[in-house]
C-alpha cells in the first residue's frame, strides 16, 4: 500500500521523479515522529515529571530515576549505546573551527538558517499553534544560542556532556509539543503530516550545518576540507542524539543539499505566520543587535542596520524567497556580493592580528561567553531552555 503524503504538501511527484528512493522516504516520513521520546512523555512518571526524570537520567543514569518506566530505559538504552561512527576528536576540531567565527555564525543563523525554515508554513505550524513563533524571537535565539554554546565546546557531545545533555532536552521538548497539540486538538494529520515530523527534523541540522556554511563563505568565511568534513560529523551526531532516523540523518554535504532541495520543493510556502516571524525577528532582534555594533546617533544607526540586515538576508534567500518572506528589497545586496573577496581578507587579517590559530580559538571561546551573557541580560532571559522556563516546569 503506497502512503500518501500530506494533502498541503506540493510536488510530491516531483519529489518522487527528482530525488527517487530519497524523495519517497522523505515523503513517507512525514508521517514518522520520535516513537522513543514520545513515549516518554506519554507515559507515567510517579516520583515526578518526565522532564525531571530525564534531566536525572542525563546526570546519573537511568537507573537513578525511582520506578523508571520501560520507555525511558529504552530511550537511554539507545542514546547510552554510542554508534561505531563517532569521532570525538573530529567534533571537538569543528567547535574550535567554529567558535572563531562566532559573530558571522550569529548572523548566518539568523539571518539565512532561520529564514530558509520560514520558508515552509508546514515547518513552523507547531511553534505558531503553541504561540511561541512570533513571540519572543530575542529569547529565542538566546535558547539557541545557549544549545549551540553547549554543542560547540570540547567535549561537549560525549555522553556526560553539557551540549549531548541539551540536545536530549531538545528531543524532549519536541515530543512535548507534539504531545500537547494532540491533547489540545490542534493538529491535522491529513493536511500536515506529524507535528515536527522526521523531515523537517533533518532540515534543521542542514539548517545550522550547510545552509550556514553556505552564507559564512559569502561573507568570507573559508574552512579547509578537514574542518567542513569535521563540522559535518559534527551535526550527524546531533542528530542522531536529537532523534533523526538514520535514513534522513545528512552525513555529507551533498546530503544537507539534497534534504534542503526536498525541503523547498515539497513546501507550499511561507504563510502570514512566517511573514510575521520574520519581520519580529529583523524589527526585534538582528537590527537592534547590529545597531549596537555602529557608529553614530541612535537613528542612523538603527538606519543603517536597517539596511545592512535586509541586504544580508536578500543576499542569503536570494531574490525570490526574500520577496515571498515580504523583505524590502535595499541596495546593499549588490555592493555586499562585490565585497566578498575583501570580506575574506579581513578574515586573514583577524587570524593574524589574534597572533595565531590557537590565539584566536582561546578569544572565540571567551568572546561567546561573554557575549551570551551580555544577550542573555539585555534579554532578560533568566533560564538556560525552555523547559525550565517557569511556564514549563510541570512538563
Amino acid at each position: 500500500m503506497v502512503t500518501q503524503p500530506p494533502t498541503d504538501l506540493v510536488e510530491a511527484d516531483a519529489a518522487v521523479h527528482r530525488f527517487g528512493p530519497a524523495g519517497t522516504r522523505w515523503l513517507e516520513a512525514m508521517w514518522d515522529a520520535d516513537p522513543l521520546a514520545d513515549a516518554v512523555v506519554c507515559d507515567d512518571f510517579p516520583s515526578g515529571s518526565a522532564t525531571r526524570a530525564v534531566t536525572t537520567a542525563l546526570a546519573f543514569g537511568v537507573d537513578a530515576v525511582h520506578e523508571a518506566p520501560a520507555s525511558l530505559h529504552e530511550m537511554f538504552a539507545a542514546l547510552d549505546d554510542e554508534p561505531t561512527w563517532v569521532d570525538h576528536a573530529a567534533m571537538d576540531r569543528a567547535a574550535d573551527a567554529l567558535v572563531q567565527h562566532t559573530a558571522t555564525m550569529g548572523i548566518v543563523l539568523a539571518a539565512a538558517s532561520l529564514l530558509r525554515g520560514a520558508s515552509n508554513t508546514l515547518a513552523g505550524k507547531p511553534l505558531a499553534l503553541t504561540g511561541r513563533y512570533v513571540s519572543q524571537p530575542a529569547v529565542r535565539s538566546v535558547e539557541v544560542g545557549e544549545w549551540l554554546r553547549r554543542i560547540l565546546s570540547p567535549g561537549g557531545m560525549r555522553r556526560d556532556g553539557d551540549g549531548f545533555a541539551y540536545t536530549v532536552r531538545v528531543r524532549i521538548i519536541h515530543a512535548h509539543v507534539r504531545r500537547g497539540l494532540r491533547l489540545a486538538d490542534l493538529w491535522d494529520d491529513d493536511a500536515w503530516g506529524v507535528p515536527i515530523p522526521q523531515p523537517y527534523m533533518a532540515f534543521t541540522m542542514a539548517e545550522f550545518g550547510h545552509i550556514a556554511l553556505e552564507a559564512m563563505e559569502r561573507v568570507g568565511v573559508r574552512f579547509t576540507d578537514q574542518e567542513l568534513a569535521d563540522i559535518y560529523h559534527l551535526w550527524r551526531y546531533v542528530g542522531h542524539v536529537v532523534g533523526v532516523d538514520d535514513h534522513l540523518n545528512p552525513r555529507t554535504a551533498a546530503d544537507h543539499i539534497r534534504i534542503e532541495k526536498l525541503y523547498r520543493l515539497t513546501s507550499p510556502g511561507p504563510g502570514p505566520d512566517d511573514i510575521e516571524f520574520v519581520a519580529a525577528l529583523t524589527d526585534d532582534y538582528l537590527i537592534p543587535e547590529l545597531a549596537a555594533l555602529l557608529p553614530g546617533s541612535d537613528h542612523v544607526r538603527r538606519a543603517t542596520a536597517a539596511e545592512l540586515t535586509r541586504s544580508l538576508q536578500r543576499l542569503f534567500l536570494g531574490e525570490q524567497a526574500a520577496d515571498e518572506l515580504c523583505i524590502p528589497p535595499s541596495r546593499l545586496t549588490g555592493i555586499l556580493k562585490l565585497a566578498r573577496p575583501l570580506l575574506a581578507t579581513s578574515e586573514r587579517l583577524r587570524l593574524i592580528a589574534a597572533g595565531g590559530r590557537t590565539e584566536l580559538i582561546a578569544r572565540g571561546y571567551r568572546d561567546r561567553d561573554t557575549e551570551m551573557e551580555r544577550m542573555r541580560v539585555a534579554y532578560d532571559v533568566r533560564h538556560q531552555m525552555v523547559d525550565d522556563a517557569p511556564a514549563a516546569r510541570s512538563m
